[in-house]
């Protein structure tokens, strides 16, 4: 046996987070379990877990200090509260069943756990302490979490501790706020004003970020700082690099011109792999979309249709949206973009279309709250709380 759990409960400087081991003891984890327990380095002494003194808990368990304990408090803290509920947490945890069929004379648990030098709450320190190692040992024995489950939860809610939002694009359609301006009192006007929405993402427009240079999108975070934002260089060379350049500057996205040499593009997608943003390909004055994407050998996550802003008096069409997906294996994303005005959100998501490009309609605005209001509406897309924290599933 070898498994793994992990739970973090609670708010605050009493929170508890445990990351649990659990094996055989002739095993790799009697191992360490034994190698903990005779040698120790200081502010790290592993204790044993005993429900009092001269009651040791079974499964026999070792407490490991993740934080250097630097201060008597601390000390008095990891050998009180939270031994205690460390050790008592097993011992319901056999009480209640949830060792059954298992020898809990043969196996060992280690328990490194997280106390902050801030914490001072004993009564909270202990329950937090106790409801963590409680479920990290439940979630270890059933080998928590499945891949459907980690699958479905993964983009949906930010690390309690992080304290902000890596967004992902796992919800459409989304309302993509595209800011092609150079006044950076506008822009802030414009980020300020747009509603707080999980379907809203923003855009580093060309002449933005021609104007300012990449520091721009430090200046969105800024005021945004959970937003999705997609810094629209429009690459033409140097693939690896420019994409490189986005994510370092703060990036959750970079644009690359479908006109680019097909290495180029490859090269640019390849490094927003290695780094985790999102590669839009433009396809402005492209001719075949589809044609491209099937010639690719990796492919991008989001294709704009894109329509120049000096080609607007045009009739818009949206292209084969179904023809481009399909080229992509059914794993892409489908922007369109030019002159998107409310009548046809609609219209442009009955034809496939995830994401939803719109410059002046909302950022020329007299009234940018309202106007992104209504595009928001026509999206007809609940939102979801950003801010949990599953403790059950």
């Amino acid at each position: 046996m070898y498994l793994i759990g992990e739970a973090l409960v609670g708010t605050g400087p009493e929170l508890a987070h445990v990351d649990l081991v659990m094996g055989d003891k002739e095993g790799p984890v009697g191992m360490a379990f034994a190698n903990s327990i005779s040698q120790l380095s200081a502010g790290h002494t592993p204790l044993l877990a005993v429900v009092r003194p001269n009651l040791l808990t079974k499964p026999a368990t070792i407490v490991i200090p993740k934080v250097t304990l630097k201060k008597g408090e601390q000390v008095s803290e990891m050998f009180g509260p939270v031994q205690a509920a460390v050790a008592k947490a097993v011992a319901d945890a056999v009480e209640e069943g949830v060792f059954e069929g298992i020898d809990i004379e043969n196996i060992v648990i280690l328990a490194s756990i997280y106390l902050a030098p801030e914490a001072q709450n004993y009564n909270m320190i202990y329950r937090y302490n106790y409801g963590a190692t409680k479920l990290a040992i439940r979630r270890a024995l059933q080998q928590f979490p499945d891949v459907n489950t980690l699958m479905y939860e993964k983009d949906r809610a930010t690390h309690a501790v992080m304290g902000f939002k890596v967004q992902r694009l796992w919800n459409p359609p989304y309302l993509q706020v595209a800011m092609d301006l150079v006044d950076l009192k506008r822009v802030e006007q414009v980020l300020t004003a747009v509603p707080e929405n999980d379907h809203v993402i923003f855009e580093a427009g060309t002449p933005l970020i021609k104007q300012f240079g990449l520091g721009v999108l430090s200046e969105i975070r800024r005021i945004r700082p959970n937003s999705f934002i997609i810094a629209d260089l429009k690459t033409l060379d140097t693939g690896n690099l420019e994409a490189r350049m986005a994510s370092d500057a703060g990036a959750d996205a970079v644009v690359i011109s479908g006109l680019a040499p097909k290495a180029t593009i490859e090269k640019a997608i390849e490094e927003t792999k290695k780094t985790g943003i999102y590669s839009v390909i433009d396809m402005l004055n492209v001719d075949d979309p589809a044609a491209l994407i099937d010639a690719l050998k990796v492919k991008p996550d989001i294709v704009e249709l894109h329509r120049a802003i000096d080609a607007e008096g045009d009739e818009y069409s949206w292209g084969d949206i179904a023809a481009i997906k399909k080229a992509a294996g059914g794993k892409l994303l489908v922007a369109t973009a030019g002159g998107i005005r409310q009548d046809v959100v609609t219209k442009a998501v009955a034809s496939g279309a995830d994401i939803l490009v719109v410059g002046r309609a909302i950022t020329a605005s007299r009234d940018i709250h309202h106007a992104a209001e209504e595009f928001i509406e026509k999206l007809n897309s609940e939102e979801i709380d950003q801010f949990r924290v599953m403790t059950d599933f």
